[in-house]
C-alpha cells in the first residue's frame, strides 16, 4: 500500500484536517482527496515549468510538530518518485497504459470489470481480424480441378473377341453424363429438397446455416446447412473429408469462388454426377440403373423425387434396408416408411416451389417400384476374378497407377475367352454337383475347393481361369493363389534339369563335380525301390537335421523295377510316378539346378519352398494354377517361355495407352531337344500311365498327375500344342479371411477312398479340354531328337551289360526289366484287395490306377519340415501370377 494511503498518527492539535485546510487556504484550491494520482503533466506541468509543493510540505511539517515532534517515518520506495517527495501524494504512473486492464482507480472486483470502451475495441479488433483472415483465405484458396479428384468412372472390360465383359470400376460405379441428359425433374427435386435458393445464391446460404445451427441447438433433427454448391465442392474437389475446422473453412471459401465463377448448370451436373446414391452407385446414371434399371434421362418426376430422398442417406432410405450396417433402424420396413414419407414431401415441395404443377403431382400417388439390389451381380461368378486379375496386371505392367485406374474411363481388352471361361466353370461345377455332397458327408466333403487356369502356349495369354464358386461369395482367387502343394506335377522340372545340365559326376573330385556333368536320357536308370536311401553326389547317405538317414517312400509303399536293385528308367518312373527315382535324380542334378529349371519354365521363386531338402523334387512348393499352366506351356512351345498376361490393350479418351506386345518377352528357357523330350515322356503318362483319364479324342496330350502327402491336395496339369491347363483340388478349413489356414485330408471326399490327380482333377481337365478345343485342328507334338546318354545310377550295380550312350532313339539299349511293360504291376492277375493298390488291374473307366500318383510332399520314413512349411504358408500369395494377387 502506498505511503500516502497509510493512516498516520493523529495530531493532537488540529490534526491533518487542519493542516489540509491550512494548505488550501493560500491558493484558494480544494485539497486533493487521498489516493488521487497525479498525471505526468500534472506533476511536471507543461512547457517545463516546475510545480511548487511548498504549501503542503509546510502544512505536514507543522502538523507533525504540533503532534509532539513525532518521528517521521521513512516512505517506502513505492511511495514517491524520488528524494524529497511527500508521502501523502500518490506517485504518478511512469507511462499511460494502452489497455487499462485491470482498471486503474478501481478496487476489488471492479478492477476486473472491463469498460465499454475496452469491450467495443476488442469486438472491433476481433471482427476485423476475421475479415482479414477470410480475405486472405479467399485470396489464397484456388478452385481445384474436379477432373483430378472425383471424376472416377467405370472401366469397361472386353473379352478377347471384342465383346463387352463388364462395365465396372475399381471402387467407383459411375458413368458421367452431360447436363443435357439430366432430367429437369431431377434438378428440381434436389433443389426443393436441399437448396431452394440454388439458382440465386452465391454458393453458400448463411440463413440455411443459421437455421441448421438453431434447429440443432434446440434439440431438433440434425440437418445440414450446406448448399448444393458446397456438397459438390466436398464430393468433387476435396480429397480430405475430415470434419476439421480448417477443412470446413476451405470448403466454404472454395464454394464461394465456385458460386461466383462456375455456371449453375455445371455445378448441378457436377453434383449429380458425383453424389453417392447407395448400392455402390455414384452419380445419377449409375443410380438410375441400380434402382430402376433404366437410363437417367428416362426417369420421371416420381423416380427423381425418390433418388433425391436417397441422397439424404442410402443406409436409411434404401427400401431394401441395410441391416448389416444397422440391424435396428435400417430394416427394410423402416427404410421404406422413411423413404415414402420423404418422397411424398419432396413432390409436395416441388409443387410449392412451382417446379412442377399440381396436376403433374397428382399423377404420382403410389411409391415407385424399386429394383432389388444388384450391385454385385456384374462381378458375380468368374467375372470378378477376371477383373481382379486384369487390374493387377495393369498396375504391375503399365504406367497406369492404382489411383488412376480407380478414376476409371479406360477400355481394357483382355485375353479371356468367354467360351473357355464358361466351359471351365461348367466342368468344375459338374464334378462338384455329382460328387461333392457336404450335407451327406459333412466330415469329408466340406471346404472342398477347386482352382484352374488355361494358357495359350504360343503367346502366354491367359484364356480362362476358375477362381472359385463365385467372386462375390468366395473372395480368394483359387487360380492365382492357394498355398496348395503341387506334388508330383513338379517332377517334369527335375527331368528338364537333368536333360539341360546333366547329373554330377560322382566318380570325380567333389569340388569339381559341379562342372563335370553327364546329360541324361529318358532311358537312364534309377532305383524305384520303396524306402530308398537318398545319396548325395559323393555317395554319402543324406541325413536330416537330426542326423537321421533319409528313406524315400513311394505311394502305397510300392517298389518299382526288378529286385534286387529295382532299376527303372526315367520314362517309366514318370509313368508310374515313382518318388524315389526322382528324389535321387534331383540330388544328382543338384537342387539348385532343379530350382533354376522351375524358374526358367515360369514359376515364381517365392513360390518354391524347401529347396534344400530332397523332397523339393516331388512338389512341396505351392505355385498357382496359372503359373503351373504357364510353366507346362513352356514345354508345349518347345522350350520358349513367354510372359503370362491377361490384358492385350488399354485405351482411354486419348487413344491406346498400352499394348502388351510392346512389353512382351520371350526367352528360350530350354532347347527344343530338352523340351520336346520332356513332352514325349509326359505323353507316356497320359497314354498309358497315371493320367489316362485325361486322354482326348484324336489329339496328342502330355501331362502329369500330382497328389500330396496326407492327401491334402490333388492336381492334373496337361497340355496340347494349342492349350495348357492346370486343375487343382484341395480342402482348407476355417474362413478364407483367416491367416495360417490348415489344409485338410481328402480321404473319403467325394465318396472315394482318397483323392488323387487321376480322379476329379483329371476328369475336370478332360471335360473342359474336349469342349475348349472342339472345332480346332488336331496338332501333333514335334518328334523329339535323341538326347543324352543312359546313366545307371545304381550304387551297387549287378554284372549286367552297361549301355553308355543312346544317340539314336531307334537304337534300343539293353532292355530293362520294366521297359516293355504297359503296366507297373508284376502280374495282371494279382488279386485286387485294395482298389488303390498300384498293382491292381481294376478298370476304373479309363483311369489307369496302376501306380496312382500321390507325389509325396514327404513320403519318407523320417519326418521333414516340409509339411509344416506347406501348412504354415496357408493362403499365402507366393504362388500368385505376379507374386501376389496380381494378374
Amino acid at each position: 500500500m502506498s505511503e500516502h494511503r497509510r493512516k498516520p498518527p493523529q495530531p493532537q492539535e488540529g490534526g491533518r484536517a487542519a493542516a489540509r485546510r491550512g494548505q488550501s487556504a493560500p491558493s484558494g484550491r480544494r485539497a486533493s482527496p487521498r489516493g488521487a494520482t497525479g498525471s505526468l503533466s500534472g506533476t511536471y506541468g507543461s512547457g517545463g515549468e516546475e510545480r511548487a509543493y511548498g504549501g503542503r510540505a509546510e502544512a505536514r511539517r507543522a502538523a507533525q510538530r504540533s503532534g509532539g515532534g513525532g518521528r517521521r517515518r521513512a516512505a517506502p520506495d513505492s511511495a514517491g518518485r524520488g528524494p524529497g517527495r511527500g508521502r501523502g501524494r500518490a506517485a504518478p504512473p511512469s507511462r499511460t497504459r494502452i489497455i487499462d486492464y485491470p482498471r486503474a482507480g478501481r478496487y476489488g472486483a471492479a478492477r476486473w470489470v472491463p469498460s465499454w470502451r475496452l469491450v467495443t475495441g476488442l469486438f472491433i479488433a476481433f471482427f476485423g481480424s476475421l475479415v482479414a483472415v477470410a480475405g486472405i483465405g479467399y485470396a489464397l484458396v484456388g478452385v481445384p480441378d474436379p477432373a483430378k479428384t472425383a471424376q472416377a468412372q467405370n472401366n469397361v472390360y472386353y473379352w478377347d473377341n471384342g465383346s463387352q465383359m463388364v462395365s465396372t470400376g475399381g471402387e467407383t460405379n459411375r458413368q458421367i453424363i452431360p447436363y443435357s441428359k439430366i432430367p429437369k425433374e431431377m434438378r428440381y427435386a434436389v433443389m426443393s429438397a436441399e437448396n431452394k435458393t440454388f439458382e440465386t445464391d452465391s454458393g453458400i446460404d448463411p440463413m440455411g446455416i443459421a437455421r441448421a445451427l438453431f434447429n440443432m441447438a434446440k434439440g431438433g433433427e440434425t440437418q445440414g446447412g450446406s448448399t448444393i454448391t458446397q456438397q459438390y465442392v466436398k464430393n468433387a474437389m476435396l480429397d480430405d473429408q475430415s470434419q476439421t475446422l480448417s477443412r470446413k473453412f476451405k470448403e466454404l471459401f472454395i464454394s464461394i469462388k465456385v458460386g461466383a465463377q462456375e455456371p449453375k448448370e455445371e455445378v448441378m451436373a457436377g453434383y449429380l454426377n458425383t453424389a453417392y446414391f447407395g448400392r455402390e452407385a455414384y452419380g445419377i446414371q449409375a443410380a438410375a440403373r441400380a434402382y430402376f434399371n433404366k437410363e437417367a434421362d428416362k426417369l420421371n418426376a416420381s423416380e427423381c423425387a425418390f433418388l433425391a430422398a436417397v441422397l439424404k442417406g442410402a443406409t436409411y432410405y434404401d427400401p431394401a434396408g441395410a441391416p448389416e450396417i444397422d440391424p435396428v433402424a435400417a430394416t427394410a420396413e423402416k427404410n421404406r416408411k422413411r423413404a415414402t414419407e420423404r418422397w411424398r414431401w419432396i413432390l409436395d415441395e416441388m409443387v410449392k416451389d412451382k417446379r412442377i404443377s399440381a396436376a403433374e403431382r397428382a399423377k404420382y400417388t403410389t411409391f415407385p417400384k424399386i429394383e432389388s439390389p444388384r450391385s454385385n451381380t456384374a462381378l458375380g461368378g468368374q467375372v470378378g476374378y477376371l477383373v481382379a486379375l486384369a487390374k493387377a496386371y495393369i498396375i504391375k505392367n503399365t504406367d497406369i497407377t492404382e489411383s488412376q485406374l480407380r478414376q476409371g474411363g479406360y477400355e481394357i481388352h483382355t485375353t479371356f475367352s468367354k467360351k473357355k471361361v464358361d466351359q471351365l466353370s461348367k466342368a468344375v461345377e459338374k464334378v462338384r454337383k455329382e460328387n461333392i455332397k457336404p450335407k451327406l458327408r459333412p466330415k469329408t466333403d466340406t471346404h472342398v475347393e477347386f482352382g484352374g487356369a488355361s494358357v495359350d502356349p504360343d503367346s502366354g495369354a491367359i484364356r480362362a481361369i476358375y477362381g472359385g464358386s463365385d467372386a462375390t461369395k468366395h473372395f480368394t482367387n483359387n487360380a492365382d493363389q492357394t498355398g496348395a502343394q503341387v506334388g508330383s506335377t513338379f517332377k517334369p522340372f527335375v527331368l528338364a534339369a537333368a536333360m539341360k545340365w546333366g547329373v554330377r559326376d560322382k566318380d570325380g573330385d567333389p569340388v569339381q563335380a559341379q562342372d563335370e556333368r553327364t546329360i541324361v536320357s529318358p532311358k537312364s536308370l534309377f532305383s524305384g525301390q520303396n524306402d530308398l536311401k537318398i545319396r548325395n553326389y559323393d555317395g554319402t547317405v543324406w541325413q536330416n537335421e537330426d542326423g537321421e538317414e533319409w528313406l524315400q517312400a513311394n505311394d502305397g509303399d510300392e517298389s518299382y523295377g526288378t529286385p534286387p536293385n529295382y532299376n527303372i528308367d526315367l520314362r517309366e518312373a514318370m509313368r508310374v510316378s515313382a518318388n524315389s527315382a526322382f528324389v535321387q535324380l534331383g540330388m544328382d542334378v543338384g537342387l539348385d539346378k532343379v530350382k533354376e529349371s522351375a524358374v526358367d519354365a515360369g514359376l515364381l521363386q517365392d513360390s518354391l519352398t524347401g529347396t534344400g531338402f530332397p523332397s523339393f523334387s516331388i512338389g512341396i512348393s505351392d505355385p498357382s494354377a496359372i503359373r503351373m499352366a504357364g510353366a507346362y506351356a513352356t514345354f508345349a512351345a518347345s522350350g520358349k517361355q513367354r510372359d503370362l498376361y491377361s490384358v492385350k490393350e488399354v485405351e482411354d479418351k486419348t487413344g491406346v495407352v498400352f499394348q502388351h506386345q510392346d512389353v512382351a518377352k520371350t526367352k528360350q528357357a530350354f532347347t527344343s531337344k530338352v523340351a520336346d523330350n520332356v513332352t514325349d515322356v509326359l505323353k507316356t503318362v497320359v497314354d498309358e500311365g497315371t493320367g489316362t483319364a485325361a486322354q482326348l479324342t484324336g489329339r496328342d496330350v502330355a501331362g502329369k498327375t500330382g497328389t500330396t502327402d496326407g492327401n491334402k491336395s490333388a492336381w492334373f496339369v496337361g497340355y496340347t500344342p494349342q492349350l495348357s491347363t492346370a486343375i487343382g483340388m484341395y480342402r482348407m478349413d476355417d474362413d478364407e479371411k483367416q491367416k495360417n489356414r490348415q489344409f485338410l485330408e481328402m480321404y473319403g471326399t467325394g465318396g472315394q477312398q482318397s483323392i488323387h490327380g487321376a480322379s476329379f482333377p483329371a476328369e475336370i481337365w478332360h471335360d473342359y479340354m474336349e469342349q475348349a478345343l472342339k472345332g480346332e485342328e488336331s496338332v501333333d507334338f514335334p518328334e523329339p531328337e535323341p538326347i543324352g546318354v543312359i546313366v545307371n545310377d545304381d550304387p551297387d550295380p549287378t554284372p549286367t551289360p552297361t549301355v553308355t550312350e543312346s544317340d539314336d532313339e531307334d537304337t534300343e539299349p539293353s532292355p530293362t526289366p520294366t521297359e516293355t511293360e504297359s503296366e507297373p504291376s508284376p502280374t495282371p492277375s494279382k488279386p485286387c484287395n485294395n482298389p488303390f493298390d498300384p498293382t491292381c488291374n481294376t478298370d476304373t473307366g479309363g483311369t489307369d490306377t496302376g501306380g496312382t500318383d500321390t507325389g509325396g510332399t514327404d513320403g519318407g520314413v523320417t519326418a521333414t519340415p516340409t509339411e509344416t512349411e506347406g501348412s504354415s504358408r496357408g493362403n499365402g500369395n507366393g504362388g500368385g501370377l505376379f507374386g501376389g494377387t496380381d494378374g
